[in-house]
């Protein structure tokens, strides 16, 4: 009798625990992040519809709300809305992990990976090869992109009381740690110093690269638009992990839940060097070949400096390549298999 009891007392207990589980997997899905409503302190997780798919199933995006003990502004970060930029992923999960939501006044809301049907495919561009950061406001009957830069737009933007978008650079390149910001305004410059960034590059969040019509524009400048004020953060390379920019940007985060008063403690001053640049460009091949970029990020160079060699299939060196004047690399190539009009450096002009 007594094994029979003990046996019955198990699968009890594996029952609840399978009960437990299943009620834990049970992420719910919003159609609005103005639909979360929280009263208690903790950490929430959701999914936020952006469409559906060929099989009438949502197109789902995670959020992850931090929600505070008092009440406080709402501090929004969003991750990779290029699929290959995933720096920002790790930062959202180590705040998640570090944070005492306790001492938190106000919330975070958190999004490890905006552009989700990118990031599963290892694409950049969305679906239909459009850029989502060139696209808003988007159109709410327009095409695909279209459509899921408008759901960000009319969704997810007007929950920020402030906002970093996060980035990285894109295959066959790589970038500094750097901040694009409208350092004519305050807040924006304070932002953008708060990262511990080795770049401050002034930029107002209009499309700099890809060609689009001059009536789209970057989310950043969406945000700003909206009264939300928004800088973007380069977090080094695509497509991986580093760890020490991952947690030169945690410090940045907290930095700045410690600057709007959201949380305890003093800011951590950057042991980096920032330099502010007034512009930037990138400097681009006249004809193809096999790239050698010879300047390192974070470079000063001077006007004259060779930057880059090019060889045609023979070891030949068909071209060489010198900077048009002073300046700092931002970013540069990496692939040395270019054609004509492939880039070689992104340079920034300092002030």
């Amino acid at each position: 009798m007594k094994n029979i009891t003990q046996v019955l007392n198990q699968i009890l207990v594996i029952a609840i625990l399978i009960i437990v589980i299943d009620c834990g997997a049970q992420t719910p899905e919003i159609l609005n992040l103005s639909d979360v409503q929280i009263k208690k302190s903790g950490v929430y997780n959701y999914w936020l519809k952006m469409g559906s798919n060929t099989y009438g199933k949502s197109n789902s995006i995670p959020v992850i709300v931090i929600q505070g003990d008092t009440p406080g502004p709402t501090l929004g970060l969003t991750a990779a809305i290029h699929g290959n930029e995933l720096n920002g992923i790790p930062i959202i999960h180590q705040l998640v992990e570090s944070i005492n939501y306790n001492k938190l006044k106000g919330r975070v809301i958190a999004i490890p990976g905006l552009n989700a049907i990118s990031i599963q495919n290892d694409r950049r561009r969305f679906i239909d090869e459009e850029d989502l950061n060139r696209n808003f406001p988007g159109k709410e009957k327009g095409n695909r992109s279209q459509q899921y830069a408008y759901k960000i737009k009319e969704r997810v933007l007007p929950s920020f009381d402030f906002m970093i978008d996060m980035h990285t650079a894109s295959f066959g390149r790589v970038n500094t740690m750097y901040a694009r910001a409208d350092v004519s305004n305050d807040t924006l410059r304070k932002l953008a110093k708060l990262q511990g960034a080795d770049i401050i590059l002034n930029s107002k969040g209009m499309p700099s690269f890809g060609g689009v019509s001059k009536s789209t524009r970057t989310m950043r400048a969406e945000a700003v638009l909206q009264g939300t004020p928004c800088i973007t953060v380069e977090y080094g390379n695509p497509q991986v992990f580093q760890n020490n920019i991952i947690s030169r940007g945690l410090k940045g985060i907290y930095n700045t839940l410690k600057w709007l008063k959201m949380y305890p403690g003093e800011i951590e001053q950057s042991t980096f060097e920032t330099s502010h640049c007034k512009k930037s460009y990138w400097i681009y091949m006249n004809e193809g070949g096999f790239l050698e970029v010879l300047v390192d990020l974070n470079q000063h160079i001077n006007s004259g400096s060779k930057i880059a060699v090019v060889k045609d299939a023979f070891g030949t060196i068909i071209n060489e390549y010198f900077a048009p004047e002073d300046g700092i690399v931002i970013g540069k190539s990496t692939n040395p298999t270019n054609m004509s009009g492939g880039r070689i450096i992104h340079l920034g002009i300092m002030k």
